[in-house]
């Protein structure tokens, strides 16, 4: 029998009496939005969504979920396409939702720091530094929604990781709350402290197991006074790998993006667009949008990246480019590619496949990846597009036109999407380069993590929540699976 002190009706009570009846859901309907992912694939029940406004508030609510058993799913903003966000079907679980918490507190323009509640989203943070004449350089394509607190605990990485990394570099210190309430911060904004464990990386990229990150301190960037955009068909991924490094000798570090984008992708993206013209009049198997960034004025670096598309074509590594004339036409450039991932979503039969692999192995990786699944079927479209600068290219086989997602997916996601980890397992990459691992990928990490590693992940977890009450059954697979 259920203890009455954890009844739906009692923990409901319990949490309005933390964060005002306002700040609660329940019920099916109310909580819908809360229970079901970004793709619409993961559907669950929660026992209550709350809604704290303060650090304070979240450790008092776990204070009590701790005390008496109760599960925690720790949301952001709901964009994770891992499955990793929403709760399972069983309706125990309290989702605790950061929206509310989303005040920019802080911005020292001395120490180039900004502190952060975990509910500012992506675009505030970004929109926040760029006032102050600074740069907060996480791009990702869900920024309008994606919040800070989720993008720490995905470790989110983006378009912009080649030159400035994924969101491990870009903190110093988080504010986070553990399954037991007790409150953990490191948020000094230094940038040297070597007093022992550097306690703050055990919580980016666990995905919310370990503990409810509600604050942080970010890193703060000069603002670029120019940037330089082209559109440009490369003869091959090989012959893109090659023009990046050309890109990285003409050019130092002012390569901030490198995004390779297959026919397939660009079709896919236009057709959803429906008023955007392709950049290029002809038809080419392969592309890369090159972003350029830099403290110099705009006539010297659209003088290097002239000088790079030069170099490219003489060594006949590109076929032919489109240079952006106006900011505008850059963010047409930008707009295609970042576009991609919800013209997907919309016609549904995507197999995402979020890999990684050394940079000097991409280009195998990619034709021969390509070539086998083709193989098994022919009439797939492949989607494939993403951060080639830094070894992680989003492959996504989808459905063939005349095929339903549903028919597709049953028939071809699990020996596409095991082929495809397998090879990228195989050339010393990762089966998950920046979308996470949530449920989609849990039991895969059987495979691909040794024994010592996912034991002393248990262990880590064991440490921090032995009751297994954050976030359960999602990044770790059963022991003994």
């Amino acid at each position: 029998m259920q203890d009455q002190a954890t009844t739906p009706d009692a923990t409901l009570r319990a949490m309005q009496a933390i964060v005002g009846e306002r700040a609660c859901l329940s019920g099916d309907t109310d909580t819908q939005a809360y229970v079901t992912d970004y793709r619409r694939i993961y559907h669950g029940r929660a026992r209550v969504v709350v809604m704290p406004s303060s650090t304070e508030q979240v450790s008092r609510v776990l204070q009590w979920c701790y005390a008496n058993n109760v599960p925690v799913v720790p949301q952001g903003g709901n964009t994770s396409l891992m499955g990793g966000a929403v709760p399972d079907d069983s309706g125990t679980a309290v989702v605790v939702n950061l929206s509310r918490m989303n005040r920019v507190l802080a911005i020292d323009t001395i120490n180039d720091t900004m502190t952060v509640q975990a509910g500012v989203t992506l675009s505030a943070a970004r929109s926040a530094a760029e006032a102050e004449q600074r740069l907060f350089p996480l791009r990702i394509g869900s920024e309008g929604s994606c919040q800070i607190g989720g993008n720490l605990s995905t470790n989110a990485g983006g378009t912009a990781v080649l030159r400035y990394g994924n969101m491990r570099d870009l903190v110093l210190g988080i504010e986070a709350v553990l399954p037991d309430g007790r409150i953990y911060s490191s948020q000094r904004g230094l940038r040297k402290d070597n007093t022992g464990y550097d306690l703050k990386h055990l919580f980016i990229g666990a995905e919310g197991t370990l503990g409810i990150i509600t604050g942080a301190v970010l890193k703060l960037m000069p603002q670029p006074r120019s940037s330089a955009v082209a559109f440009v068909a490369v003869d091959s991924p090989a012959a893109a790998v090659r023009l990046l490094g050309e890109a990285k000798h003409l050019s130092g570090q002012a390569v901030t993006a490198f995004e390779l984008i297959s026919q397939p992708a660009l079709e896919l993206v236009l057709e959803y667009l429906g008023n955007v013209a392709a950049p290029l009049p002809a038809r080419h198997d392969w592309m890369v949008l090159i972003e350029l960034t830099s403290g110099t004025d705009a006539e010297s670096l659209n003088a290097t990246l002239m000088e790079i598309l030069e170099s490219g074509f003489e060594q006949k590594l590109v076929v032919d480019a489109a240079v952006a004339a106006s900011l505008s036409d850059a963010q047409t450039f930008w707009r295609i590619r970042e576009e991609i991932s919800d013209a997907q979503t919309r016609t549904g039969g995507s197999i995402k496949c979020d890999v990684s692999v050394p940079l000097s192995r991409i280009a195998a990786f990619v034709e021969e990846a390509s070539a086998k699944v083709l193989a098994l079927e022919p009439a797939a479209r492949m989607v494939i597009y993403g951060h080639m600068g830094d070894g992680n290219v989003h492959f996504n086989p989808l459905r063939p036109k005349d095929q339903t997602a549903k028919a597709f997916l049953a028939q071809w996601y699990e020996p596409i999407s095991s082929l495809v980890d397998a090879m990228a397992h195989a050339e010393n990459g990762s089966i998950s380069a920046e979308h996470g691992i949530g449920v989609v990928k849990r039991d895969d990490l059987t495979r691909y993590k040794s024994a010592v590693e996912l034991e002393l992940m248990w262990q880590v977890k064991q440490a921090l929540d032995p009751r297994n009450l954050l976030n359960p059954g999602k990044v770790l697979p059963a022991r003994g699976h």
